[in-house]
């Protein structure tokens, strides 16, 4: 991996065709909510495609969480679609045909000459592609799990939930203020918000 993409610093903002070729920014996938980005070999993977089963339960806890998932895989638009389709996914899954990421993060898996893959790595992003951790999996047990996934988030959104703890008697008093940009969806209406979902 590349010496600059360590936590703390900010990921590429890369643009790439999703499953239904549809060019799609990190960024704007994001929004304001954290988000799990998955650098995958790819469907032909056993160890990407278990990984993949795993987040689909975590996925409809990331969906009541206000939380992202995205997939990157180096698959092609029909194998990428075939990947999501065949683990039953329901979050944004990007094609990196070209090995664009591959070449920019310097995480060609040399060991695998016939598939060309990127090296499989786990990344848990702060709001504005802040990376928060890095978790890398070229063996299955380097990945996180939906445990450590979750205990993940629980920090990433402590820091970025300006109403994490509604409890404290100055978020009382901004509530009873009308201060709402201090509150979920902080200054958005909430049709806007579920508009920035897939």
């Amino acid at each position: 991996m590349r010496s600059d993409i360590v936590p703390g610093a900010v990921f590429p903002d890369y643009e790439l065709p999703d499953h239904t070729a549809k060019r799609r920014k990190l960024s704007e996938l994001q929004g304001q909510h954290p988000m799990i980005l998955v650098l995958s070999r790819g469907g032909y993977c056993p160890k990407d495609r278990r990984q993949a089963e795993g987040l689909v339960q975590l996925h409809r806890e990331l969906e009541v969480g206000y939380c992202r998932l995205v997939t990157i895989s180096t698959d092609n638009i029909t194998e990428t679609n075939e990947y999501r389709s065949g683990v039953g996914a329901h979050w944004p899954f990007l094609s990196d045909a070209g090995r664009r990421i591959q070449k920019d993060l310097d995480i060609a898996e040399y060991t695998d000459p016939l598939h060309n893959p990127m090296i499989p790595y786990t990344i848990v992003l702060e709001p504005g592609l802040v990376i928060y951790k890095i978790y890398m999996g070229y063996w299955f047990f380097g990945r996180p799990t939906l445990e450590e996934l979750r205990q993940d988030l629980r920090v990433v959104l402590r820091k970025c939930r300006l109403d994490w703890d509604i409890t404290t008697p100055e978020l009382k008093t901004a509530w009873q203020e009308e201060r709402k940009e201090l509150f979920y969806p902080y200054g958005k209406t909430y049709a806007q918000t579920l508009g920035e979902q897939d």
